[in-house]
């Protein structure tokens, strides 16, 4: 008997039980797929829904204000204007490119600038982006013209700086600028973010936490076509203006520096030696800094690059000039606190001496100064004098350690950006960097403030300020006071720093402030500088570049010479490079910068006072 088995109906069976059994695990997979996105991640996922929907604007906070000391009227304010931006997402991303083009030509800006802002890894934000600034309101209007041409463009209100009276102060005060993908990145733990303004030099660029505020925020939703949906709650946080500053800057004290200097190229320094408080800073040739906030500075920022006399420098810290003579003053602090050489034991100068292979010769040739004690060395400014001091006597290491002492060499720490420290050579400098050894040549170099030493404007003017503070140097500072910008209320005020305290002896000082006078009333500046509305004591300097017809002229000094109230000396350092023609100008600028402050009067007024009408040139500020 022969059975027979029926398959045929069974494997279908199975078949179907197979695919019942995926089509329930497919379904409880999603299932549990969709209850994770629902109910456990619930909250991330309509959070990222809403952020599609939701635009997040940012409202910039106006930058606080800066004065000068009398806290009248600002050297820097804010205008309204209008920014652009871009929300990328918002784009057919085949469109993107002649949505940017339109935007170019309205804009008039060139097209690469806007896709330097505007990246392919950006073309998926649904946040706005900024692509220009310091918009105007007619341009602005041509987009809401078009704005049916122009999706995901939006613009809003942001102030821009207006440095439109700042003038010689321009290195003082800075610019602002956009913030750069490496300021971002080393800037985004302390909430700067893309499309900031942010200080690039000077004081904009000192305290750029303070001036900038804090920026608000506006939140509103959209529907799916990108319009604004007017059922849902717009969230605002309003912006918090920055904070104002107050300078140490006297306005008419650096009006005069100003036209004093004219247009040579140099530096003025006017400082409070007493507190460190800078006056008055003007650095020749300046620049504009309103070009930086406008959308086709590129160029003109080219052309400030590519000027061989350098606006950008501020030559007050960050331009070296060898001191010529004016360093004098620090041989005569040496020679008197070592004791090495009696300051009434006389040397001849004959106008020449011959040492070594070559003939040196002061700048009184021959018969030359005659007989000389230290003090009227200095008066006349004795080459030979101290070339035998400093290189028989006083030596290098005592040269080196005084020229520290007095702060060359070294930062003053001036608070705004870029200041350079100057140089003073050493035997062991010179071994590594040329392996030479250091000469009594060297030697007779440094001691009139030649060779390879180097100082600022800035350190100069320290220089005198320790001889007037027996010693003392307070770190030069330009910021007075932090004030509240609503209510104008001091919220903090600068407090003076020592830099630096001297073990000299204050009577060795009180004998160089002394033979300083004598430079003045009997010595190299009798005419430019015995004025009646104040005595003056201070050093010329003449230094030598390699030129036969011209040398930087140095001046730097103090005023008034005695007085009972030491707060009101003011010191005054002024170089007028060799670049100008030659006229040994920097005496007859601090006469007239004297005697406008001393006599309250303006440059005009102090000019017709000494009678030096016929030097004039014509001055870059009437």
């Amino acid at each position: 008997m022969i059975t027979i088995h029926d398959n045929g109906d069974k494997k279908p069976k199975k078949r179907i039980k197979i695919l019942q059994i995926i089509f329930i695990t497919i379904f409880f997979i999603y299932a549990g797929r969709l209850f994770a996105m629902q109910i456990i991640r619930g909250d991330i996922y309509r959070e990222r829904a809403d952020d599609i929907t939701r635009r997040r604007s940012v409202i910039p906070a106006e930058r606080g204000e800066i004065y000068t000391r009398d806290f009248t009227t600002p050297l820097v304010y804010n205008i309204n204007s209008f920014a652009v931006r871009i929300s990328p997402a918002e784009i057919k991303r085949d469109e993107i490119p002649l949505v940017l083009e339109r935007l170019a030509h309205l804009l008039n800006i060139p097209l690469e600038q806007i896709e330097r802002k505007l990246p392919p890894q950006y073309h998926n934000l649904y946040q706005p982006l900024e692509i220009a600034s310091n918009i105007p309101y007619n341009t602005i209007a041509l987009l809401a013209e078009r704005v049916d041409r122009l999706p995901g463009v939006s613009w809003q209100s942001k102030p821009v700086r207006d440095y439109h009276e700042t003038g010689s102060l321009a290195h003082v005060i800075g610019y602002v600028g956009d913030i750069t993908r490496d300021e971002l990145t080393t800037l985004y733990n302390k909430k700067y973010q893309q499309g900031d303004l942010i200080g690039k030099a000077g004081i904009e660029k000192q305290y750029d936490e303070i001036l900038r505020g804090k920026d608000g925020a506006e939140t509103s939703v959209v529907d799916v076509q990108g319009k604004l949906d007017e059922e849902k709650d717009v969230f605002r946080k309003s912006p918090e203006s920055g904070k104002n500053l107050v300078l140490t800057i006297d306005k008419n004290i650096q009006i005069l520096a100003e036209k004093a200097l004219g247009e040579r190229i140099g530096s003025v320094v006017v400082l409070r030696p007493t507190s460190g408080e800078i006056l008055a800073l003007v650095s020749y040739p300046w620049y504009d800094p309103d070009i930086f906030t406008r959308n086709d500075s590129g160029s003109e920022y080219q052309n400030l690059i590519n000027n061989p006399k350098k606006p950008l420098i501020n030559r007050a810290i960050q331009s070296h000039y060898p001191p010529g003579s004016a360093f004098k003053i620090v041989m005569t602090t040496g020679i008197l606190a070592e004791n090495v050489f009696s300051p009434d034991k006389k040397i001849d100068c004959p106008g020449e001496i011959s040492y070594g292979d070559r003939l040196w010769r002061c700048h009184i040739r021959k018969p030359g100064h005659g007989a000389l004690g230290l003090r009227s060395a200095l008066a006349q400014s004795c080459d030979i004098y101290y070339w035998v001091v400093g290189r028989d006597y006083l030596g290098v290491e005592n040269i080196i350690n005084y020229a520290h002492d007095y702060g060359l060499g070294e930062l003053t720490g001036i608070d705004i950006p870029g200041e350079i420290a100057g140089f003073i050579p050493t035997p062991q400098w010179k071994d590594r960097k040329y392996h030479e050894k250091w000469v009594a040549g060297d030697t007779m170099n440094i001691s009139i403030g030649q060779g390879f030493t180097l100082v600022t404007p800035l350190q100069m003017a320290n220089m005198v300020a320790m001889v007037v503070n027996d010693g003392v140097i307070y770190k030069p500072h330009l910021l007075k006071e932090i004030r509240d910008p609503l209510s104008g209320a001091v919220e903090e005020e600068a407090q003076r720093k020592v830099l630096h305290t001297s073990e000299i002896d204050k009577e060795i000082f009180e004998q160089v402030r002394s033979d300083m006078r004598a430079v003045i009333s009997e010595g190299t500046a009798r005419f430019p500088l015995n004025i009646k509305s104040v005595e003056i004591a201070g050093k010329t300097g003449t230094s030598e570049i390699g030129l036969a017809d011209r040398w930087h002229s140095w001046f730097a000094a103090f005023a008034p010479y005695q007085t009972s109230n030491p707060d009101e000396r003011i010191v005054v350092s002024i170089i007028v490079e060799a670049a100008n023609n030659w006229e040994w100008w920097s005496p007859y600028a601090s006469s007239i910068i004297y005697q406008g402050i001393f006599a309250h009067q303006s440059y005009e007024e102090a000019v017709a006072a000494l009678n030096l009408q016929y030097l004039m040139t014509p001055n870059r500020r009437d």
